[in-house]
């Protein structure tokens, strides 16, 4: 299956464009201080599903979807800071975090499949 066709590789781009559209309103300051280490944490996750998914060994493969379950994990952080300062409104910030729950079930699910049967 090509990568784009993989649902978290569809779902991680959502996340990055939704986000992007919410960044782009942000003021400078906000961009600098929060906003820069938000969306780069949000773009790490689908770049490192990427990168996992064109490596062969299922270890390597692993390892970058862990980064990715990082990344998100951090993105969660900067969101919810941003909610918490009301700096986004509570509806980008909930439409968000579907996206987040979305994506951390589905990483999982990546990360389990990619570990080898214990009868294998």
């Amino acid at each position: 299956m090509p990568l784009d066709q993989l649902k978290i590789y569809q779902l991680s781009r959502q996340y990055g464009r939704s986000s992007w559209q919410m960044y782009q309103n942000l003021g400078w300051e906000i961009k600098k201080v929060i906003g820069d280490q938000m969306i780069r944490s949000i773009d790490s996750v689908g770049a490192n599903i990427a990168e996992g998914y064109g490596r062969y060994h299922y270890l390597d493969k692993i390892k970058f979807y862990y980064n990715a379950r990082g990344s998100l994990f951090e993105s969660k952080y900067w969101l919810d800071l941003m909610c918490e300062r009301k700096i986004i409104d509570s509806g980008s910030y909930l439409g968000l975090m579907d996206l987040y729950q979305n994506i951390v079930k589905g990483l999982n699910g990546l990360i389990a499949s990619n570990y080898p049967s214990k009868n294998s």
